[in-house]
């Protein structure tokens, strides 16, 4: 892979763009990736610069270092001496997360070590999540006196209510197991796979058609919020448009015809 160019104040997040993947690395491995300010506004400028960018189909989210990441950076956090410091913390962390959501291209979590408070939203909050069978997630902010709230809102639409109540009550860290089958994650595989199992995915969703996986991740994510009758109406309107794309008259022409569809045709 060859890094793409970045300003130097993004050495928070590093970039490497190969075959339609872009890989964002969080880059502050001694402090476990913790979200600071200054990381949150990175990784939020690279997913601004990928979004219009047309060779980019897929995002794989990764982490430097031992963790993917612990979450706020608490020092920052306490040495914030008043409320609108505090609200700009929790709004940028807000921002990011619908950053991830509204990305049009889907977004792989690659998780090795913990993703724990801010950084298990940050895995509830990518489309889909893949980790190490070392891997530990944790919204523990009721052990400090701090109840993972906004975590609360990518964890509990990621995973079934009981589960997600049962990590935010009491705080204790789940395994990879725990976290595949409760669905906070898709897959896990031994460690030294990890890379090599999420390029694979990521190859798989770059190889599909950029316009139906940006209107088909937009759909998933508006009909999780509309009643069922609103949710059916607001599909078949989807898929009317998708069928008049020029992508499904290709590809259900290739099906037909027995032949790679050509998606740049």
């Amino acid at each position: 892979m060859s890094a793409a160019a970045m300003s130097t104040c993004d050495a928070l997040v590093l970039r490497e763009d190969a075959d339609g993947i872009a890989t964002l690395t969080l880059n502050r491995g001694p402090a476990r990736n913790a979200l600071s300010l200054g990381l949150m506004a990175a990784l939020h400028r690279a997913l601004d610069a990928i979004r219009d960018d047309r060779a980019v189909r897929v995002v794989v989210l990764r982490g430097a270092g031992p963790a993917f990441c612990a979450g706020h950076d608490l020092k920052e956090m306490r040495a914030a001496s008043s409320t609108e410091a505090v609200e700009a913390v929790f709004a940028a962390c807000s921002a990011l997360m619908l950053a991830i959501t509204r990305l049009p291209q889907p977004v792989i979590a690659e998780v090795h070590g913990i993703a724990t408070a801010a950084g298990c939203q940050l895995v509830a909050t990518c489309d889909l999540a893949v980790c190490a069978e070392e891997a530990r997630f944790a919204t523990p902010g009721v052990q400090i006196g701090l109840f993972c709230s906004t975590p609360m809102v990518a964890l509990s639409r990621a995973v079934p209510r009981k589960a997600a109540m049962e990590m935010l009550l009491l705080g204790e860290p789940i395994d990879a197991a725990e976290a595949l089958r409760i669905g906070l994650v898709n897959r896990v595989v031994p460690a030294p796979d990890l890379a090599r199992s999420v390029h694979a995915m990521a190859a798989r969703i770059a190889a599909k058609a950029p316009r139906v996986l940006a209107i088909g991740k937009a759909a998933f994510a508006r009909q999780g919020g509309l009643g069922l009758e609103e949710a059916y109406a607001d599909a078949s309107a989807v898929m009317t448009r998708n069928m008049l794309m020029v992508e499904a008259t290709e590809g259900i022409d290739a099906f037909l015809q027995k032949r790679p569809p050509r998606w740049d045709a």
